[in-house]
């Protein structure tokens, strides 16, 4: 298990493990949300994201590992709902209630003052919709008023469990400057998604999951870099090649028979280059260009189990 030296800010996750039966959900999971940026935490359907973002929140127990905010456990602190604002998504809201009636128990729960009620419906643009039931509101409505919830003890984290379902363009838009303007006073932010280019929309940084392990811990600037462009080599030993781009932290795909690989985040020429001194043939050198969408379907595509092999841990913070 890599260590992570301690976060006393934002979240700490630390060797997470959760499991069902015979089945892992979170395997060994440690990752930091620092403060001041708006964090996506991404993965397929199943990666495990909920069960992470449940042990968090304190409404699961791990089976081993910690995740702690602000240095300790959330049902460690005085008054948890003042530190964190969390929504985990329609399905929990209990149907029958108005959507004033859902804040106002939340109000009542946490000792928030009602006039904290109007400003949120006013800042979701739900006041009209305040007598409404919740089974009446359409999808995007319920998003919206699950993160007027959220924010309702103005909390100094906020964690959101795909809040962009629903939500139209112009919804999308509102929320990416909310959560701006909610990480740019120096609080964390974190919301999960299965969908990059919806993150790609509204996230600074991202942590990438498949299969309950970490796959990815990097800037979104960092992974576009790493999308943009990627060199396809061949040649009949390309062995010493990959192994000193390995070494160098570099990506490589390399095929079964090692004669073809895909190399990220280097230019054709710098490959070149690098195949003169150390003395690799090449019999072919193509650039080819990649989407980030690309990008996150190949790191969650679990390209171990194509061919047969046991899912391996990755190196913490770096592609599988």
């Amino acid at each position: 298990m890599s260590v992570l030296p301690s976060n006393d800010e934002g979240i700490s996750v630390r060797g997470l493990t959760k499991s069902y039966g015979d089945h892992r959900v979170v395997d060994d999971l440690s990752f930091d949300v620092t403060p001041g940026q708006v964090t996506g935490f991404l993965g397929p359907n199943g990666a495990g994201k909920s069960t992470t973002l449940q042990m968090i929140l304190g409404l699961a127990s791990p089976d081993s590992g910690t995740a702690s905010i602000h240095g300790r456990r959330l049902p460690e602190h005085a008054e948890p709902g003042r530190i964190v604002g969390a929504f985990l998504g329609a399905e929990h809201m209990l149907s029958g209630l108005t959507v004033r009636g859902h804040l106002d128990w939340i109000a009542t729960a946490t000792g928030t003052a009602p006039a904290r009620i109007d400003e949120m419906l006013e800042l979701v643009d739900l006041t009209r919709a305040r007598s409404l039931r919740i089974s009446q509101l359409s999808l995007g409505m319920r998003q919206r008023l699950g993160i007027a919830a959220a924010l309702l003890t103005d909390p100094e984290v906020l964690i959101l469990d795909e809040p962009l379902n629903g939500l139209d363009p112009a919804g999308i838009s509102w929320l990416r400057a909310l959560l701006t303007d909610f990480a740019s006073t120096g609080r964390t932010v974190l919301l999960s998604s299965h969908l990059l280019r919806e993150m790609e929309l509204v996230a600074h940084h991202v942590i990438i999951i498949r299969d309950g392990l970490l796959i990815a811990d990097r800037s979104l600037d960092e992974l576009r870099r790493e999308s943009s462009i990627r060199v396809r080599v061949q040649g009949a030993d390309l062995a010493p090649l990959l192994d000193h781009l390995r070494a160098e932290g570099i990506s490589v795909e390399p095929d079964d028979w090692g004669t073809h690989a895909t190399v990220s985040g280097r230019e054709p020429g710098e490959i070149f280059g690098l195949c003169v001194r150390l003395g690799v043939e090449l019999t072919g050198l193509a650039a080819e260009e990649r989407g980030l969408e690309d990008t996150f379907l190949g790191l969650t595509d679990a390209p171990d189990d194509r061919h047969g092999h046991p899912p391996r841990h990755p190196r913490q913070g770096a592609t599988a």
